[in-house]
């Protein structure tokens, strides 16, 4: 029993003594700030990658378009992303001006684009081809059948998908204090350093994004059986 008085005081210290607390909820805080805005960048981002690459597939003349997004895609997603954050932040974006979260959400936003991309391409080639040719019959062009028919009806197929994409970066902005963003990791590290014990604070911040993965799973597979339930009517 003393063990687990000791841990739980350990706990506590690392919780509430000095309104810690605060930090973590601060630095999650900034967590979903970067997520949210990269998820932004990235379907953006990812949307204009997809549609190059349906292009460069039925237009000849478009090839090259498909050549620069295979190229993209293949080196954002064959590079680690704590190297791409790097690089963008001590290469690219090197003035003391630019805030250090700009770096994060460019970085996060770009890895996440060139999934996002496929995750896009993947909707787009399950609309079935006979509804361009229907756009087309009606006397729109490619571009506005493109934007009228197909993409909704692909968006409709991606959401369940862009939703794991936005709970993986989540997590994965978790190496973002390693250009000194303050997010929830970062401030679990300095609470274990002024505590000399740092095993309390990461499994605080541990369980803070276990809590939140876990209220995000439960609401897309709530979207996810909404969206099958209409699909049977």
């Amino acid at each position: 029993m003393s063990w687990f008085a000791e841990v739980w005081k350990e706990f506590q210290i690392a919780f509430l003594e000095n309104e810690r607390y605060m930090a973590y909820l601060k630095g999650f805080g900034m967590t979903l700030e970067v997520s949210f805005f990269a998820v932004l960048l990235g379907v953006i981002l990812g949307i204009v990658l997809a549609i190059a690459k349906y292009m460069a597939a039925n237009h000849k003349g478009c090839r090259p378009l498909g050549w620069i997004a295979n190229l993209y895609i293949t080196i954002i997603r064959g590079t680690p992303v704590y190297v791409q954050m790097l690089i963008i932040y001590y290469i690219i974006l090197t003035s003391r001006e630019i805030p250090a979260i700009v770096s994060g959400v460019l970085c996060f936003g770009i890895n996440s684009s060139a999934y996002v991309a496929e995750i896009i391409r993947a909707g787009i080639e399950a609309v079935d081809r006979g509804q361009m040719e229907a756009g087309r019959s009606l006397g729109l062009s490619e571009m506005q059948t493109m934007r009228s028919i197909i993409m909704p009806q692909a968006v409709r197929n991606i959401l369940p998908a862009l939703g794991n994409e936005f709970i993986v970066l989540i997590k994965e902005t978790a190496i973002i204090g390693g250009i000194a963003v303050l997010d929830v990791t970062k401030a679990a590290m300095n609470v274990g350093a002024n505590m000399y014990n740092y095993l309390p604070p990461l499994l605080i911040a541990a369980a803070m994004y276990l809590i939140v993965v876990i209220i995000l799973t439960e609401l897309l597979s709530m979207f996810e059986r909404r969206m099958a339930k209409s699909d049977r009517r």
